[in-house]
């Protein structure tokens, strides 16, 4: 979400019929309201919004058809309510509204959080032990979460009991088949073997669901996380899944984003996937983790999914992100990684 863009006519919302919701449900609120959009966010449309004194984020679903269970601004909501108040850096809660009728979908307001956002893995401009530092406190606050009581912050029954990765590979199977537009060989052959191999689940805490570098602010001049965003695909599963998935920047090329595969050691100050493996083990009580590769074609193939679901929207015409179809351009290359990584897992 680099910076804001105007408001396209699909994406305008009511000022009026929000500025009276946020005059009954947000604590301080004091009109008169304006908003811009920011430029990212393919999922959930998010929107910066500003009065006099004060910023806020609001983020709705999007308007028009959706997959079952997809966009749960509510969920989202839930979880940052709950995590808020533990003092794990996330955004303070304002409000959530259900009611379709105020915006024309759901939404909910939050505090807007200024820092830094890093976009790109590499940090180009810092110096190795910049990195380093930035990097750790990554993996320090990904610990936390995995630490947090959820029971106790209220989120005992944000997942369902079992294995996470069986209920999650289902889930993304039945998002893909309804999203579906075309045949690809690797989904099918993933589709079959993933349900066969899934890990023992061993632990069970909170999960994030989507935790990477451009996912949190950091303080304005220190190596902080000050908040984690984009709680949509958040449950309580196996941790595993988290941290794998943030593993996943390791073993990808960099690309601009997330990606730091070749770029590790004292060199660039950027840790090695065995000093993030030793941190987080130290951080969370583990004596280790076990061979990653089937969590990485499991979180690739998810990928796939959600890459998949941004292709159907813009067929149907609700994608979000004038990103969507670079993104979209990838699927193949996606789908045929995962299973390559299923077969270095023995498939």
């Amino acid at each position: 979400m680099v910076g804001t863009i105007a408001v396209g006519d699909k994406d305008r919302l009511d000022l009026d019929t929000l500025g009276a919701w946020m005059t009954a449900n947000v604590p301080g609120y004091a009109g008169p309201l304006s908003y811009a959009k920011f430029a990212g966010g393919q999922s959930n449309p998010t929107y910066r919004l500003d009065t006099p004194d004060r910023a806020y984020v609001l983020r709705r679903k999007p308007f028009g058809p959706i997959l079952p269970s997809a966009h749960a601004v509510d969920r989202e909501y839930r979880v940052i309510a709950g995590l808020h108040p533990t003092g794990f850096p996330v955004p303070r809660p304002y409000g959530l509204c259900e009611d379709a009728a105020v915006i024309g979908s759901a939404f909910y307001v939050m505090e807007m959080v200024e820092g830094r956002t890093i976009w790109d893995g590499a940090m180009p401009g810092a110096t190795p032990p910049e990195r380093t530092v930035h990097y750790e406190a990554m993996v320090d606050t990904l610990a936390a979460l995995h630490n947090t009581d959820y029971a106790a912050a209220g989120l005992g029954e944000y997942g369902k009991p079992g294995n996470y990765f069986e209920r999650q590979v289902g889930r993304w199977t039945k998002q893909y088949r309804a999203a579906e537009t075309e045949h690809m060989e690797s989904v099918e052959r993933l589709i079959e073997w993933l349900p066969r191999t899934l890990p023992e689940q061993t632990r069970t805490s909170i999960v994030h669901g989507d935790y990477r570098i451009d996912n949190m602010i950091f303080a304005p001049s220190e190596p902080k996380v000050i908040a984690v965003l984009d709680w949509e695909l958040s449950t309580l599963g196996d941790p595993l899944a988290d941290f794998s998935y943030l593993l996943m920047s390791w073993v990808t090329e960099p690309e601009g984003r997330s990606g730091v595969l070749g770029m590790t050691g004292p060199e660039t100050g950027i840790p090695t996937i065995e000093q993030v493996v030793d941190r987080y083990c130290a951080a969370t009580g583990r004596d280790g983790v076990p061979d990653l590769n089937w969590y990485f074609a499991y979180n690739l193939f998810r990928l796939t999914g959600i890459v998949q679901g941004i292709k159907k929207r813009i067929i149907d015409g609700t994608a979000s992100s004038a990103q969507a179809e670079k993104t979209v351009a990838k699927i193949h290359g996606l789908a045929d990684a995962a299973w390559g990584l299923a077969v270095k897992a023995g498939a």
